[in-house]
């Protein structure tokens, strides 16, 4: 258990020292709001034969340009098998319609992504990893296939003298795996730190809300993103 939390601090502190070019001039700095509501459940209410099998369902909206304009949408379906208790794996697809700030010239991004989640609670609370593996189309953009590689840790801790709330933390990083004609780029992608709160309506509904840092290395141009967000998520576990 103590090597996980300290696999966890290492990552987390990789995001603060990859966050850290928040003070070079010339980044851009943007602050947006970002909302997602995902659900995740068991296909056995449509068939008993399909108990291992899980739906996933997420939809996202990022309001970027200080908050101003939609930005970007995100819809991404997908089927999952539950492998034990504590790990599933996961594919699926992803259509993304974005807009600056994330972009120069509008487009709609589609994606395959396969995934293997892992949990398991411990005395601290909750402690998960998202290993995530995209391909990505971004048609009138480019012809390219990009392949991108997204690691997740993830840590919730109850407060003790009121456990429907809790203290989460996480730390995602991003790296693409190849260059393209449409402008991702082989190497360091992105990162998000979020820190926030956690509260259970109940066993199925949670929310987490706080603040999330995203750094995005712009390899076609000198001046990167360094966006400040505030990130309201509505989870669902059927």
């Amino acid at each position: 258990m103590l090597s996980k939390i300290n696999t966890l601090k290492t990552l987390t502190l990789s995001g603060l020292l990859l966050s850290s070019p928040v003070f070079a001039a010339k980044d851009i700095s943007d602050f947006q709001t970002w909302g997602t509501a995902t659900a995740t459940g068991s296909l056995e209410s449509f068939n008993p034969a399909l108990k291992k099998f899980k739906y996933w369902a997420e939809f996202q909206a990022r309001f970027g340009v200080d908050s101003s304009r939609l930005s970007q949408v995100m819809v991404r379906p997908g089927i999952g098998y539950e492998i034990n208790k504590n790990s599933s794996a996961w594919l699926g697809y992803g259509w993304i319609p974005t807009d600056e700030p994330f972009t120069r010239t509008p487009f709609n991004e589609r994606r395959l992504w396969q995934q293997f989640l892992w949990k398991d609670k411990y005395s601290f609370g909750a402690l998960s990893s998202r290993t995530r593996f995209e391909q990505r189309w971004a048609p009138r953009v480019g012809d390219d296939t990009a392949f991108r590689l997204r690691q997740m840790l993830k840590i919730s801790s109850p407060l003790k003298n009121a456990p429907a709330y809790s203290l989460v933390a996480s730390d995602e990083y991003f790296l693409n795996l190849n260059d393209t004609d449409w402008s991702p780029k082989s190497g360091f992608d992105q990162n998000r730190l979020f820190l926030g709160i956690g509260y259970n309506f109940d066993k199925a509904t949670k929310t987490e809300i706080g603040y999330m840092n995203q750094y995005i290395n712009r390899s076609n141009t000198s001046v990167n993103l360094n966006d400040h967000i505030l990130s309201i998520n509505f989870l669902f576990d059927y």
